[in-house]
């Protein structure tokens, strides 16, 4: 388990190592390097998702490793509560940001390995803590740097906790 301490509280998350291999252990080593410290939830959607893991409270991107595989096509799905890299419009450009699904939203997922088809990589789901996510996407978005539905209150990730079920993987 990870558990992420945020300015609104905590919540924890399990990956899943069987079915996003690469996906959960990327997820794995930025938490592992103390990457998202310090990064806020810079777009947040009630009845969609909330979006963190890469920018910093002046909506500055962090610089992140390179982009993985895309593994959308690993039979888990976009409903409420899992976790799923967010990417651009090459579906094998994510890197360190993710989102949680606040919704289910089915049309992220994977029909096939096309432009439209791709979807996005769930990898994990929230634990313990979902009423914190559930107060993150009730909050008031404005623009900020360029960025739409930011949080007007910044919500920042001020610590990740790794569990022990994790020190081997």
């Amino acid at each position: 388990m990870i558990t992420f301490r945020t300015t609104m509280g905590d919540f924890s998350i399990e990956l899943d190592f069987d079915r996003a291999p690469v996906t959960a252990t990327n997820f794995l080593q930025y938490a592992r390097d103390d990457f998202f410290t310090g990064t806020i939830f810079h777009r947040v959607i009630n009845g969609f998702m909330v979006q963190g893991g890469g920018m910093d409270s002046d909506m500055n991107q962090k610089a992140g490793r390179a982009s993985i595989e895309n593994e959308a096509d690993n039979g888990l799905s976009n409903e409420i509560g899992t976790l799923a890299m967010a990417r651009t419009g090459d579906p094998h450009s994510a890197s360190s940001q993710f989102f949680i699904n606040v919704a289910n939203n089915g049309f992220l997922n994977h029909s096939g390995k096309n432009s439209q088809g791709w979807g996005y990589a769930v990898f994990g789901k929230v634990v313990d803590g979902m009423d914190v996510v559930d107060h993150m996407k009730a909050v008031k978005t404005g623009n900020s740097g360029g960025h739409q539905d930011v949080p007007v209150d910044i919500i920042e990730i001020t610590e990740t906790v790794i569990g022990e079920e994790y020190a081997e993987k």
